[in-house]
C-alpha cells in the first residue's frame, strides 16, 4: 500500500538523521558553515536533530503499526515539518536569501510533509 511506503520512508529519513546527528553532531552543522561545536553546541545538535528525529521515527512506525492513530500521528508530524519549511522561508526573506543546503532541506521538508499528509 502506498501510504504505507510513504510512512515507512519518513521514518527511514527521520530515523537516519536521527542516529547521524547522535554519532557525528558535527558532519550536521557543518552543512551550514558550523565546522566546530563544543560540549554545549554538540549537545543541542544532538537533541534537537537526533532525539527529534528519533521520536518522529517512532511515531511513524507507530502509525504503521496502529492504524487508528496514524491520522493524528500524519498530521502532527506533517505540521512540523512545515513548521520547519515555514521557519526557513521566512530567515530566507529576513536574509533576503537562503544558501544551498538549506534550499535542499526546505525541500525535503515539504516533500515529506507531503508525504505524510498523504499518508494519513
Amino acid at each position: 500500500m502506498i501510504a504505507d511506503l510513504l510512512c515507512g520512508l519518513v521514518a527511514l529519513a527521520f530515523g537516519l538523521m536521527g542516529v547521524g546527528s547522535l554519532w557525528a553532531p558535527v558532519r550536521v552543522t557543518a552543512q551550514f558553515g558550523i565546522p566546530a561545536l563544543d560540549v554545549d553546541g554538540r549537545n543541542e545538535v544532538r537533541a534537537v536533530y537526533g532525539g527529534f528525529g528519533l521520536a518522529m521515527a517512532l511515531l511513524l512506525i507507530v502509525a504503521l503499526l496502529m492504524p487508528a492513530l496514524r491520522g493524528g500521528i500524519c498530521l502532527t508530524i506533517a505540521a512540523a515539518l512545515f513548521g520547519m519549511a515555514a521557519g526557513r522561508l521566512i530567515s530566507a526573506v529576513i536574509d533576503r536569501g537562503i544558501g544551498r543546503w538549506p534550499l535542499r532541506y526546505l525541500g525535503i521538508e515539504i516533500a515529506a510533509g507531503l508525504a505524510v499528509l498523504l499518508a494519513r
